[in-house]
């Protein structure tokens, strides 16, 4: 891990309200639907401003820290906000200081992997400590750079 600076970004995707112990459950896990609806060939392809092809998941209005809700958007980056799609939301993603994890390997264990070392960071009282305020993680063909609020 390594504290950095990320620039702002805005991200026009499908969003859902979950916890980490619903995903836990594959009876009342949201994610997975969400992340099916969101990597169908074309979801965003009618999205204007888009600022490449990767995919952007955003986690944020965190109710209190990992073990409370937070919301997930999953989506493309945009240069501005266009008339949102039906069914779609916009966020910003605000520039600020975060820890930057790049995730190589098999997913979506590696992924898994790199938020549980997150976690571990944030139960141990590593410095700097979790902000719980707007995380992201950018999917590209090369793996996931995951940048968490400090």
């Amino acid at each position: 891990m390594e504290v950095t600076e990320r620039a702002e970004l805005i991200v026009v995707g499908f969003a859902v309200r979950t916890t980490n112990v619903e995903e836990k459950d594959p009876a009342r896990a949201k994610l997975p639907v969400l992340w099916q609806r969101a990597g169908a060939p074309g979801a965003f392809a009618h999205v204007p401003n888009r600022v490449d092809e990767n995919l952007y998941a955003v986690l944020t209005d965190y109710e209190s820290d990992h073990n409370g809700a937070f919301t997930q958007i999953v989506g493309t980056g945009v240069r501005t906000v266009p008339r949102l799609p039906e069914g779609m939301v916009a966020v910003r993603v605000p520039a600020g200081q975060v820890l930057r994890l790049e995730v190589r390997g098999p997913m979506p264990q590696a992924l898994t992997d790199a938020w549980q070392q997150v976690v571990n960071h944030s139960e141990s009282g590593g410095a700097p400590s979790r902000a719980f305020t707007t995380d992201l993680e950018v999917h590209h063909p090369g793996g996931v750079d995951l940048y968490v609020a400090v």
